[in-house]
């Protein structure tokens, strides 16, 4: 589904992101890519978004070379790519439908469907009776779980997810490593980018672990022993 192909990311002489980095990701997979600040994971994800190209390698996306693609053909194929970041990115003057109604707005989804589609979504993150609350009134992690349900109210095949509780307390840390593993078990790819050991080592899930910008290990039920 995903390959990343040899993939060297260097910003300028002395900043090398990413250095011959290879792996690939199957559909339905739930990837943690862990590492210390600046080892290079939110530039994979950055990547496979098209939001920046590699200096040497490739990227693939269902058999698409991320790179090829043009123009008009990058929003399909970031429709298909939901991702939510450590800030969450909502819209302050918005309320929690609609900043997840938004993305549907402008997509010219009709009203009936937008309403159907934005109650699916905050009850799969738990925020049924939030939905008229203002980013202000809801706490961190409540603020994320909307930002997942943004990322997710176009049914994007892939969710990433870069350091998502970077801002939040243990409890709501867990709060939303539940809500990303329950998205996974529904069918969604995710690709969970964190240095959070405690969250890692609790999920027996594939690690992925970056260091300097190399892969030094890729592990079916792995571990975070930076």
């Amino acid at each position: 589904m995903i390959s990343f192909q040899n993939i060297t990311k260097i910003y300028n002489p002395h900043t090398i992101a990413l250095d011959n980095v290879s792996f690939k990701v199957d559909k339905t997979e739930f990837v943690s890519i862990v590492g210390r600040s600046g080892a290079g994971k939110t530039t994979l994800l950055k990547l496979l978004l098209a939001e920046e190209g590699p200096t040497k390698g490739r990227v693939f996306f269902e058999g698409q070379d991320v790179q090829k693609i043009r123009g008009e053909k990058i929003p399909l194929l970031r429709r298909k790519i939901g991702a939510i970041f450590q800030d969450y990115k909502l819209l302050p003057s918005k309320t929690a439908y609609e900043n997840v109604a938004y993305i549907l707005e402008v997509m010219g989804v009709s009203d009936e469907e937008i309403n159907k589609e934005v109650s699916q979504v905050m009850e799969i993150v738990g925020l049924r009776n939030q939905v008229d609350h203002f980013p202000q009134q809801l706490s961190g992690g409540e603020r994320q779980r909307v930002a997942i349900a943004r990322a997710l109210i176009h049914r994007p095949d892939v969710l990433l997810a870069d350091e998502p509780t970077g801002n939040l307390d243990p409890y709501h840390t867990r709060d939303i490593i539940n809500v990303l593993l329950k998205i996974n078990e529904m069918g969604t790819t995710v690709i969970l980018a964190t240095h959070n050991k405690e969250i890692v080592n609790s999920l027996s899930r594939r690690v992925i672990t970056l260091e300097d910008g190399k892969v030094i290990r890729d592990e079916e039920k792995g571990r975070f022993f930076l």
